[in-house]
């Protein structure tokens, strides 16, 4: 069939009410967002955003309801997609933006494509790697790795993917969302070493939509953590902390879950791999911690400080 491509979409959709299917890949996926309430009824208040990408450049994509529970496992970063009867509709200027990997990425921010049941009800149809053809011109899935001896040159808030080996996952912790709310976001702090610095990696997890992954990260797992934000401590007195936390973009995987994902091309990834050949396991295990209090940022060593 005829397929249009996402800067063809962005410069036509005003003069047109039905589009031509698109063939894309996914880049990014950000967590399910739930926007349920009592007043309003809707069976299914669920939304999820993806970006993906063709020749021309990345757009928004945004999956929709009863679309969410069927679909959103499935769509995995570096999944291509084949969408037919899709909505066109002006972005909406308020929702976060990932880092692109690949940093020449032309980014069409003006619309997203709306996925729905119904209005007009979406065809989604995923086509398996191995049937792609090099002649549609999808770009591939790039990140951006960092090893620990880097981070300390980093900004705040530099976005970076991390791979690493867990030495200390604490247990999971709640925070309130807003002052006085009753809702609460989850999240667990973890140490992971790459073997480039004396220094962890000091990782802040959120609770993302992989419930399966969140819990299941141990000491000796390798984790993979994309989409992390740097932060420093630029307060008045700088304690030199900086840690890593997740953005509404970020995945993690453990082992286990890093089979055909598309990072385990990656030099730095391999790299580690190599590193983590030389190491002993039993000398590392010694070393590990789990669970447990853990106050971070630390206060200040001096009170008036505090």
């Amino acid at each position: 069939s005829k397929v249009t491509s996402l800067g063809q979409l962005e410069m036509t959709w005003r003069s047109r009410l039905h589009f031509h299917p698109l063939l894309v890949r996914i880049l990014h996926k950000s967590r399910l967002r739930y926007y349920g309430k009592p007043e309003k009824k809707v069976d299914m208040p669920y939304q999820a955003y993806f970006e993906v990408a063709d020749d021309s450049g990345m757009m928004s994509m945004v999956l929709w309801n009863s679309l969410c529970p069927e679909w959103y496992n499935s769509l995995k970063v570096g999944t291509v997609l084949l969408l037919e009867q899709y909505a066109i509709k002006t972005s909406y200027p308020f929702k976060t933006q990932p880092t692109p990997g690949d940093s020449q990425m032309k980014r069409l921010a003006t619309i997203e494509i709306s996925l729905n049941v119904r209005d007009p009800p979406t065809k989604i149809s995923i086509i398996p790697e191995e049937m792609v053809k090099p002649e549609w011109g999808l770009p591939e899935v790039k990140y951006r790795f960092i090893t620990r001896s880097e981070l300390d040159d980093l900004p705040n808030n530099h976005s970076c993917d991390v791979i690493g080996l867990v030495t200390f996952v604490g247990r999971a912790e709640r925070a309130r969302k807003r002052e006085h709310d009753e809702d609460f976001w989850l999240y667990r702090w973890a140490h992971a070493i790459d073997g480039t610095s004396d220094q962890p990696f000091i990782l802040e997890i959120f609770a993302t939509s992989q419930p399966d992954v969140f819990e299941h990260i141990h000491p000796m797992t390798y984790l993979v953590c994309t989409q992390m934000r740097v932060v420093r401590d630029l307060t008045e007195y700088p304690s030199n902390t900086i840690y890593l936390t997740t953005s509404n973009e970020s995945q993690i995987f453990i082992t286990g879950w890093h089979k055909g994902q598309p990072y385990t091309k990656d030099t730095k990834v391999k790299n580690f791999i190599q590193w983590t050949k030389t190491q002993n396991e039993a000398d590392q295990m010694k070393k590990t911690v789990i669970g447990g209090y853990y106050p971070f940022p630390r206060p200040p060593s001096n009170f008036l400080k505090y």
